[in-house]
């Protein structure tokens, strides 16, 4: 990789402008971001050979024999006016996930690259292949959504691919600096503290029937792109609520107060797409175990769930590809929380009834 494209990867560092605006923000002292609750984050300096060297051994479990296929998508099937506004949903793996609902299209987390660390010397590769191609595929997106700025949620190629067929950028706080340094227009990007909340209408149009509701929520987690700005933009989740119905995307972190205090101030949630994956006992406060995830949808009042954050990369050492999905089917059936399983890039509803193991085969 060259030298500017490598600097480039990284993103942008605060200029003083930002951070006059990012001290406006209760969550922001001493210098940077805070989680509500103390945190340890994931690993230190000194940590790291140990880490990299588990990483790179016995890997034979946690990545798929075979890339994992997905369900071809169809335009056709997914564009165009739905009288009855059925919600859709597809996810591509990992936290990448296409939503449509009150006939505006969204994308979450489009992180759709095949690398999740294109800095290092070794790449972190997607179980899946060609899916940076599925941007040329996608109808056009009235709102990209990015719950924070680690390499995992936020692809320099995919941004650039995808910045055509966008209308509008929704991020975390502090984010919105990487993207105008990558070539989206400022007033295309809109920034979120914890519990800001802003109204996606239909682009040129004035029927708020239409409308969608979008909050960020906080996450127990961390951010940054380089060794100098960890914690100098914010990270969380997003709730959409469009009227009759609300979805819920946990975002990145650890177990917490803050999932009850989500369920008070917003919840119930008609369907949740939960964090589950890449946990480790090295970093207990930062991810969440499928047990924890679970425990997550019900303090915050979720009707029926799903895992993300999984399926995508290999992260953690501590467990296997499929089981954040294994585990979290298992804790949610003995809980009886209704879940569903989709198989990658499939297109589906809230409503449906998706259980197979699909890696399984």
């Amino acid at each position: 990789m060259k030298l500017r494209d490598l600097r480039t990867q990284f993103g942008a560092k605060p200029n003083e402008e930002d951070l006059a605006h990012y001290r406006q923000s209760p969550n922001w002292r001493d210098g940077r971001f805070h989680n509500l609750e103390p945190t340890s984050l994931a690993g230190n300096i000194r940590d790291l050979p140990r880490m990299i060297y588990k990483q790179l051994t016995g890997q034979k479990s946690r990545i798929p024999e075979r890339p994992l296929p997905l369900v071809p998508f169809d335009l056709t099937a997914w564009a165009g006016k739905d009288p009855g506004r059925e919600t859709k949903l597809a996810w591509f793996g990992h936290s990448a996930v296409l939503l449509r609902m009150n006939n505006k299209t969204l994308l979450i987390d489009p992180m759709l690259g095949p690398d999740a660390s294109p800095i290092a010397p070794i790449a972190t590769k997607r179980f899946s292949e060609n899916t940076i191609e599925l941007i040329e595929q996608l109808p056009e997106i009235d709102l990209v959504l990015i719950s924070h700025d680690h390499y995992d949620h936020l692809d320099l190629e995919s941004i650039r691919r995808l910045r055509s067929k966008v209308h509008r950028f929704a991020v975390a706080l502090g984010v919105k600096r990487h993207l105008v340094k990558w070539g989206i227009e400022p007033e295309r990007v809109t920034e979120f503290d914890w519990w800001d909340a802003h109204r996606l209408q239909p682009v040129g149009g004035v029927d708020d029937s239409e409308d969608i509701q979008i909050t960020f929520t906080p996450t127990r987690h961390f951010s940054g792109r380089g060794l100098s700005d960890r914690q100098q933009s914010l990270w969380g989740g997003w709730v959409f609520d469009c009227g009759h119905e609300k979805i819920w995307f946990s975002g990145d972190g650890g177990y917490g107060n803050h999932f009850a205090e989500i369920g008070r101030r917003l919840g119930p949630f008609d369907f949740a797409l939960m964090e589950c994956g890449q946990y480790n006992v090295e970093w207990p406060t930062v991810h969440l175990f499928p047990h924890e995830s679970v425990q997550a949808a019900f303090d915050a009042g979720a009707r029926k769930v799903m895992p993300v954050h999984c399926a995508g990369f290999c992260l953690s050492y501590q467990h296997n590809w499929f089981q954040p999905l294994e585990a979290f089917q298992q804790v949610a059936a003995e809980r009886q929380l209704p879940y569903l399983l989709p198989p990658l890039g499939a297109a589906f509803s809230p409503a449906d009834c998706l259980q197979r193991p699909w890696w399984l085969g």
